[in-house]
């Protein structure tokens, strides 16, 4: 295949862009050999590319949309410049998507937006996961480096490197922060986050705002975290590399000098800094140079709160750190200290200024020497020692050296706390280092600052290029493909023209030693021994400057200051002042003291100390980084003005050419770039075989055959050069086209052809009409209305056959409906019937069962009293054997009572007749005197009416007869008077008398009461007589065995106990029977009580046998469900029958602790220990008494609950027991289970036919293992599933619990399937929607199969059904965007636009998804609750919940099977 062939009609290429850097357009002829235009099509027209025809350049062609948006770009068919900056824009803007590989490197692109990507859910998805399983992330370059780690026992390295605001510390502190959570130190100090807490000290410390980032840090850092052999952090160490002291005492426009000095001077006023006599920040000329003092959105104050947390997380004491902003604070003042000119080359300090006493003093330092060694040096000669002034600028410059100095070594000496603070105890294994070093830079003015950067970044590019290099070998090493020399860029000239003999340091050097050496002197050396260098130029423009080419560009560096720099000038006067300061005695104070010390000796052995520092500890750096496995990350920077995935193609290109990416990409695009297994490439393009290579059982062989002159074979993948997988795009695309053009001509033909039949037709119809028209005007008028009339008939027969038609269906409609409902209504009466009928039989049911549990009530109180009673008459044996003598005297004593009591009864009685005797007197009197007053009354009535009569007739005067009238009625009311008050004496006479008789027949009563007591004790005492000696001597013999017994048998204590009770049940018996003369109560059922009884000694055994050492498999498969749990329970039962509380507690106790130790690790064992622990904890409630759960009992089990012991505690305890055991079970198949769940819901393609492979091509990394792995599918879910499901029935675990533990399992396939499609864009697609959702139905129909759709468990999988149905639906308009928002209510709005954003087509025909679509649902209100979280929590528990369930089990029936070595347990 040539490269010519690919320039054809519609293909589209790249060409050059001012703006843009690159600008797509389309091929609108084919290209031939010899023309020289190429015709392109842009957005603005047309245009043409002239070619040379002897030597055709053409541009870059563009890779198809399908293969655009790569997780790597090395994956891509065309590998050049072009393709990786419109594939990086294609992830940032559209997909919002800010992490890329390209190759071994990760490229992180700075998105200015808080992304919630690096939860502790992230964190955990990403840990184990195999580097390319899952997106592009800084966790996965980490887990990378801590697999490796791990596995291959090496030292790591991660290098992060950029431009300043491109993201590096950030993301340096994420890579720490993962270790932090994957590996928890094994100590109590925590170094994990000491570790994470330094970040916050050294940012403030080394991190400044330049124009290009609010925190830019100015110093490189490599962070050594050290593993100890179980790879937990055991400590760490931080090496720092180029600190800019420079900023220290200048800051350019815009920028601030580091943050740490703002921090200190915003609280100045508090009263523990009062002493440092601050003030605001814009006042000191070491903070206001470079203008605003202040940053948008930062508070320095809360800075420097943090700052000072941080201080004493690490352990540093506040002595310690009042030392450090004690320094702080007098550099500030040392900035403030004026310098006047004071003539020619003269300079002089106010011995009153202000801050020079501040500084002094802070210092305790002279400030005569101070102010006389500022202004003057001394200059020793041979013979003589001269002191000299110097002139203003030199003694500001003085002052500044002595300020940068004082910073830089008081840097050194809080980096060196923090390395003994990040240190414990213990030997480091191994160690990840985290390099975060400033990248490449160019700017307008360039300086020795931006020289030392770029040379250390040429060390690390070579490092880069041979890393890449030897990785591409060993990958073809690997496959068994043959080797050839890959050229790449070598940087070695360039660091050669840099560091070499007679290069630009030792000419630097060189120059340094000459008193009177100048830059331009310097420069000029420069021109004359490099001018042959085609590295290094002059400037046409400028005789101050020169130009090195870079790998990455040319750099054009001033060169104004270098010497200055390089020497770093401290006069030995300043230093030695220093030295005898008299407060040198805190920590930080004499850390400086020891550095001064040190300088001193270094300036009198004339050594430069800046530059041998700088270089040795970069040489240090490249030996660690040789020595490790390095990973890369490049952070870039996507603007200057700090947008929000805004995308600016030329900042973005210089910083690629600058960071090696490209220098990546020129290398795998000269081997081969392009690398697919077999089964993906078969899958892609078996569209391409003939139907007998498709049919070909073996697929490695068939792509050989196809493809065997155009591509390399691996061992275990396809290899491609760069373009051939476009080709291949474009033969697929063809056959593909050509496939529709087929459907397309046949669909059309045969619509013609119908078309073309139906106008056929029509015209035939139209003919037919046009000749009957013709004849139709020879026919006469008598014709055409026997045809109307003829039409009229017929149309009013049909009616009339239609009408038929309707009432015969109306009819048999009403008769159906009549029949039906009257059918209805009779079932309705005979279901009405049924339920009066079941309510009666209810009624008489349920009154038989009160009955019944009336009188088993009954018994059982009478069983308790009997039992209480025996108990009570046992105890009182002795003391009525001990009253009998006085019983027997009482007994005469109660004879001579009882006589007494006769002769008063015999009193009594013939008081009771006096009084009855004289109470019927009474009653004759009463009478009497009522007959008496009748008498009377009546007489009086006859007198006076006779009186009257005669008084009538004889005076006949009516006054006289009203006057006499009045005088007979005064009379009779006096005598009624009388006679009332008569019969009321006597009347109350008779009450009293009643009363006295009432309590006369009340004492009698008595009497005859206490007569018949009195006879019935003497009757039972006679008996007791009789019985007492035959219980005496009962007791004796008993006394006399239970003695035997215990001297002979101690260790069988319990067993002599319940003989004793036994035997003591039969006395009582006995004794109750003489007593009561009733019949004995009923003796104990000769059948079996449904308990066990075991010696106490034998404890030990029974709980080894029955919890330790049983098995689930082997004896346990032949045994009921639960038989364990009804062992214990019997044993409990005979401990509570014995009211043995010791030996129940004991019993209790051991249970608890066995089945803690018995379940370990075991899927079987705790599967059958939960259901053991379920049955039990039922046990203990159905036999607990409590009424709530003795409702569904039968008879015999209420008789078998417990008597006398409560046991709510225990069964508090072993719930909670129950609850552990619980989730150690659903921890074990979720173990089991996620190895399956993504590679069967989501890998496999469960719809035949459907393929969801996208052509990625990834490049694996070189130390990936190429083994045949296990397979997944959605079948080997379900058959997990079901070997869960089975294990559970066999061990009959309760049906509520299998629900609550397959709602769980469910739980985590949704959980973990929906994380892997928010983290892997691949899985983002139509047909992968089609494929869970199938996948889904697979489960559900499990569910229905295994009887547990109640269990809810289907509910979990929503969410990831609604994400199915999210990659299927359409999205392109607004009512698209409403639909999505109302279905999806599972989702958080976060989720739904990860998912929108990594929609992923896999054809040309499907499109992707639009930001303005995404922003669209972005706007819609979503009024739905729940978490703002990416990722699902796949630890969520739902609450486990244990219902009671009462078993039908008769424990009395239970046999113990020999199998389990119980034969020391009896059945009683």
């Amino acid at each position: 295949m040539a490269l010519l062939e690919l320039y054809t009609k519609y293909n589209r290429v790249w060409i050059p862009d001012p703006e843009h850097v690159w600008k797509s357009a389309e091929i609108l002829r084919d290209f031939q050999l010899g023309d020289n235009l190429l015709e392109l099509l842009l957005e603005d027209g047309t245009h043409g590319h002239p070619v040379d025809p002897s030597k055709p350049q053409l541009p870059p062609l563009r890779n198809p949309d399908i293969l655009v948006g790569e997780n790597d770009l090395t994956a891509l068919s065309y590998l050049h410049e072009p393709a990786v900056l419109h594939n990086l824009k294609v992830r940032f803007v559209e997909s919002r998507i800010i992490y890329t590989y390209c190759g071994i490197i990760l490229v992180a692109v700075n998105p200015y937006k808080q992304l919630p990507l690096y939860g502790d859910a992230i964190i955990h998805a990403y840990s184990g996961q195999n580097m390319g399983d899952m997106d592009p992330h800084i966790f996965a370059v980490a887990e990378e480096a801590y697999k490796q780690m791990a596995r291959n026992h090496k030292n790591q390295s991660i290098i992060v490197s950029g431009e300043s605001g491109a993201g590096k510390t950030v993301s340096a502190r994420y890579a720490m922060r993962y270790f932090a959570v994957v590996s928890k130190s094994g100590s109590k100090t925590r170094v994990e986050d000491k570790v994470l807490a330094s970040n916050p000290v050294t940012e403030a410390i080394g991190n400044a705002k330049t124009t290009r980032n609010d925190n830019s840090s100015r110093f490189g850092k490599y962070t050594e975290i050290g593993f100890d052999r179980r790879y937990r952090i055991i400590g760490a160490n931080m090496r720092t590399y180029l600190l800019e002291k420079s900023r220290v005492v200048f800051q350019a426009d815009n920028e601030r000098n580091y943050h740490i000095f703002y921090q200190l001077c915003s609280c100045a006023h508090l009263p523990e800094f009062t002493s440092l006599k601050l003030c605001s920040a814009d006042q000191f000329q070491y903070t206001c140079t470079g203008g605003d003092t202040t940053i948008e959105g930062i508070d320095d104050k809360k800075d420097m709160e943090e700052t000072r947390r941080t201080f004493s997380l690490l352990g540093l004491k506040e002595d310690f750190q009042a030392d450090v902003f004690r320094v702080l604070a007098a550099i500030l003042h040392l900035g403030n200290v004026e310098i006047r000119n004071s003539g020619e080359d003269k300079s002089s300090v106010s011995p009153s200024d202000p801050h020079l006493a501040v500084f002094c003093e802070l210092l305790g330092v002279s400030s005569e020497g101070l102010v006389r060694w500022l202004c003057h040096r001394r200059i020793v000669l041979v013979a003589e020692t001269v002191v000299k002034p110097v002139p203003k600028e030199r003694a500001v410059n003085a002052r500044d050296a002595l300020a940068k100095q004082i910073y830089s070594h008081l840097f050194d000496c809080v980096i060196n706390k923090i390395n003994t603070a990040l240190q414990v105890p213990g030997k480091q294994h191994a160690f990840i280092g985290v390099l975060d070093i400033y990248g490449f830079e160019t700017f307008e003015i360039n300086s020795f600052e931006q020289f030392c950067i770029n040379y250390a970044n040429e060390k690390l590019q070579q490092q880069f290029n041979l890393h890449v290099f030897k990785l591409e070998q060993e990958e073809y090493m690997k496959e068994d493909i043959p080797w050839t020399l890959i050229d790449f860029y070598d940087n070695q000239p360039v660091i050669d023209l840099i560091e070499a003999k007679m290069g630009i340091l030792d000419l630097l050097d060189e120059e340094c030693l000459f008193p009177q050496g100048t830059d331009k002197s310097w420069l000029q050396k420069l021109y004359n021994y490099l001018d042959t260098s085609s590295l290094f130029e002059k400037p046409r423009l400028s005789n101050e400057a020169f130009v090195i080419q870079h790998f990455a560009d040319k750099v054009e560096y001033q060169c104004r200051g270098f010497l200055e720099k390089n020497r770093d000038t401290l006069y030995e006067e300043l230093v030695e002042i220093m030295r005898v300061s008299k407060v040198f005695k805190g920590p930080v104070l004499f850390c400086l003291l020891s550095f001064l010390s040190w300088i001193t000796f270094s300036m009198r052995r004339r050594k430069r100390l800046g530059p041998v520092k700088f270089r040795s500890s970069l040489s240090l750096l490249m030996e660690t980084l040789n020595a490790t496995t390095p990973h890369y990350v490049r952070c870039i920077k996507p603007n200057d003005e700090k947008l929000p995935f805004e995308y600016d193609s030329r900042r973005v290109v210089q910083q690629l050419r600058a960071c090696g990416v490209l220098e990546t990409i020129r290398i795998s695009a000269q081997s081969y770039p392009s690398r697919w297994t077999y089964i993906e490439f078969y899958s892609r393009y078996s569209i391409l075989m003939s139907h007998q290579e498709a049919d070909s059982t073996d697929k490695k062989q068939t792509c050989k055959n196809v493809l065997q002159r155009l591509i390399q074979f691996g061992r275990t993948k396809i290899f491609f050069r760069a373009g051939q997988v476009a080709y291949l795009e474009k033969l697929r695309l063809d056959r593909l086209r050509g496939a529709c053009v087929t459907i397309q001509k046949h669909v059309r033909g045969w619509s013609r052809r119908r078309k073309y039949l139906q106008i056929r037709e029509a015209a035939i119809v139209l003919q037919q009409y046009i000749r009957g028209k013709r004849t139709v005007r020879s026919v006469c008028a008598e014709t055409l209305k026997r045809g109307w009339a003829a039409v009229v008939i017929q149309r009013h027969w049909r009616g009339y056959c239609m009408r038929q038609i309707y009432q015969i269906i109306t009819l048999a409609a009403v008769t159906i409906q009549a029949f039906t409902r009257g059918w209805i209504a009779r079932k309705r009466y005979k279901m009405m019937m049924k339920e009066h009928k079941a309510l009666v039989l209810q009624k008489y049911a349920r009154a038989w069962l009160a009955r019944r549990r009336f009188q088993t009530m009954r018994r059982l109180v009478l069983n308790v009293q009997l039992s209480y009673r025996v108990q009570q008459l046992r105890k009182k044996i002795e003391e009525q054997v001990k009253t009998d003598t006085q019983r027997l005297a009482e007994n005469r004593g109660l004879v001579e009572r009882l006589t007494s009591l006769a002769n008063t009864h015999s009193q009594t009685m013939d008081r009771l007749q006096g009084v009855e005797a004289q109470l019927g007197k009474s009653a004759s009197q009463k009478a009497s005197l009522e007959a008496r007053e009748k008498k009377v009354k009546e007489d009086a009535f006859l007198v006076s009416l006779k009186f009257m009569a005669n008084s009538f007739c004889s005076l006949r005067n009516p006054m006289l007869c009203r006057i006499l009238g009045r005088i007979a009625e005064n009379n009779t009311e006096i005598q009624r008077h009388d006679h009332e008050k008569e019969v009321q004496a006597l009347k109350e006479e008779i009450k009293r008398l009643k009363e006295e008789r009432v309590t006369l027949h009340r004492k009698l009563e008595e009497g005859v009461q206490v007569n018949s007591d009195l006879q019935e004790q003497v009757i039972q005492l006679t008996k007791h007589v009789k019985v007492i000696p035959e219980l005496r001597r009962d007791l004796n013999n008993l006394q006399n065995q239970r003695n035997n017994m215990d001297r002979k048998m101690k260790h069988q204590s319990e067993q002599a106990r319940g003989t004793d009770f036994l035997n003591l049940i039969h006395v009582d018996d006995f004794f109750v029977s003489h007593a009561a003369k009733q019949t004995s109560s009923p003796a104990i059922q000769k059948d079996y009580l449904g308990m066990l009884e075991y010696k106490r000694e034998d404890e030990p055994r029974l709980i080894q046998n029955i919890i330790l050492d049983l098995k689930p498999r082997g004896v346990v498969v032949n045994m009921i469900p639960g038989l364990p749990a009804y062992i214990l329970f019997m044993c409990v039962r005979h401990a509570d029958y014995l009211n043995d509380e010791d030996k129940l507690i004991s019993l209790m106790n051991a249970i608890i602790s066995a089945i803690k130790k018995s379940h370990h690790k075991d899927f079987e064992l705790l599967s059958f220990w939960l259901s053991n622990m379920y049955q039990l904890l039922n046990c203990l409630k159905q036999y607990s008494g409590e009424e709530e759960f003795m409702k569904p009992n039968t008879p015999r089990q209420k008789k078998n609950c417990l008597q006398n012991f409560d046991l709510s505690e225990h069964r508090q305890i072993l719930s909670d027991l129950a609850i552990h055991i619980y989730h150690q079970f659903i921890m074990i198949m979720e173990k089991t289970l996620t190895p399956t769940i993504v590679p069967g819901m989501l890998e496999h393609e469960s719809l035949q036919g459907i393929s969801c492979m996208k052509p990625t091509g990834f490049r694996k990394r070189s130390n990936s293992i190429y083994e045949d792995s296990e397979t997944y599918t959605i079948s080997s879910i379900i058959q997990q599933l079901s070997v869960f499901h089975s294990t559970m029935i066999q061990h009959g675990m309760e049906q509520n619990l299998i629900k609550q533990a397959f709602k769980q399992l469910f739980f985590l396939v949704g959980a973990t399937t929906l994380n892997n499609i928010m983290l892997r864009k691949d899985m983002c697609s139509c047909r992968k929607g089609m494929q869970i959702r199938c996948n889904i139905s697979y489960l559900e129909e499990w569910l229905k199969e295994k009887e547990l759709q109640s269990s809810n468990a289907i509910d979990t999988l929503r969410p990831l059904s609604q994400a199915a149905w999210l990659l299927q639906v359409n999205k392109s308009t607004d009512d698209d965007a409403k639909q999505i928002t109302d279905m999806c209510t599972e989702l958080s709005s976060v989720q739904i636009v990860k998912i929108l954003n990594s929609y992923t087509p896999i054809d040309d025909f499907e499109k992707r998804v639009t930001s303005s679509f995404v922003r669209k649902v972005q706007s819609l209100p979503q009024d739905r609750e729940g978490s703002t979280q990416l990722m699902m929590d796949t630890d969520y528990r739902f609450q486990v919940t244990f219902p009671f369930c009462p078993s039908s089990q008769a424990l009395e029936l239970l046999q113990v099977p020999n199998s389990l070595h119980l034969g020391f347990l009896t059945r009683i």
